[in-house]
């Protein structure tokens, strides 16, 4: 990672590290990057050929002949970089030359609570620290969480949906889905501080002094589910009443009903089946001199330059060891 923050460096793109590890660059614009490629290979005299269509790569003896809607190449050598796509048809081209694909399913996607008050009330607010989880699965990720018109989404719920991809598609995009609020507090922790609080703070009003570092309007919502009446005090708040709040804090749950359409996620899980790779090359294991890089292998990861890495690195590697 750091041998891609200095090369960009010195090609005149700084990145920038968020909290949770991921990158961009300063500029936040996805155009930075894709300037810095196409200056760089204007400098280099590399020829980018466009609307040139590969309708189908065939092995004849030692070479590959590619037909395009222009004609036909041929080459000793190919590194296939098709990218993601959500069709399995998309893949025919190198399947045709016997190798296995893992079919393509949704990937980094958001959780949609149809049924669900809180993002009627609550769009547009985030939590910094939350961490997301599927019912019946230790599957789980924390991180920044955004609740929006449809339901939830940020860093967290996009990791969730990245490495449980083939769980959610197994459960139609179907499940309950539980949220810590004030993660990484437990429960216990949780509730001996409102305890503290109820002590220190006997007489003010709950909903008016907002605790853990919540939006005000989370924490009146939270509070509010808990069966928590603004007009007591925390002194006539019931231990009933607090352990509630504090399953809705640590514990809340959501009925989980589909995801943004399958056109809108930002990559698909599947493409060419890891097995049959050797990633000491990325050559096929089965066709020699066809080699594979990006997401057009079954490798998919969350947002924040990560697909990137992998896409360069697996070249790096392809044109290093694409010498027939």
């Amino acid at each position: 990672m750091q041998d891609t923050i200095d090369w960009f460096k010195q090609n005149g793109v700084v990145l920038k590290t968020e909290d949770d590890g991921r990158m961009f660059p300063y500029s936040n614009s996805s155009d930075t990057i894709i300037d810095c490629f196409l200056n760089l290979a204007k400098h280099l005299n590399i020829k980018i050929k466009t609307g040139c269509e590969v309708l189908s790569i065939k092995k004849e003896g030692n070479q590959f002949s590619v037909t395009t809607n222009e004609t036909i190449i041929i080459a000793d050598a190919i590194i296939c970089a098709l990218g993601g796509h959500n069709k399995l048809a998309a893949y025919d081209i190198i399947k045709d030359l016997g190798l296995k694909i893992d079919e393509p399913i949704p990937s980094l996607f958001t959780l949609n609570f149809p049924t669900e008050t809180i993002k009627k009330e609550l769009q547009g607010i985030s939590v910094p620290h939350a961490q997301v989880k599927i019912a019946n699965s230790k599957l789980n990720y924390s991180g920044p969480v955004l609740i929006t018109h449809w339901g939830l989404s940020g860093p967290a719920v996009l990791k969730l949906s990245a490495f449980a991809a083939k769980e959610f598609f197994e459960l139609n995009y179907r499940s309950t889905i539980f949220v810590n609020w004030v993660f990484p507090l437990k429960p216990n922790e949780v509730e001996m501080h409102l305890k503290q609080i109820q002590k220190e703070k006997h007489k003010a009003l709950p909903y008016t002094n907002p605790l853990f570092e919540l939006p005000r309007r989370l924490w009146e919502f939270l509070c509010h589910t808990s069966g928590i009446d603004n007009t007591k005090p925390w002194a006539e708040i019931s231990n009933k009443q607090l352990n509630k709040l504090t399953e809705h804090l640590c514990n809340s749950h959501y009925s989980m009903e589909g995801k943004t359409t399958f056109k809108e996620e930002f990559v698909t899980c599947g493409g060419v089946n890891l097995k049959e790779i050797d990633f000491k090359t990325m050559q096929s294991k089965l066709v020699p001199n066809l080699f594979f890089c990006g997401e057009v292998l079954n490798i998919d990861g969350i947002t924040g330059g990560f697909n990137f890495q992998s896409a360069w690195s697996t070249a790096w590697l392809c044109a290093e060891n694409c010498n027939p």
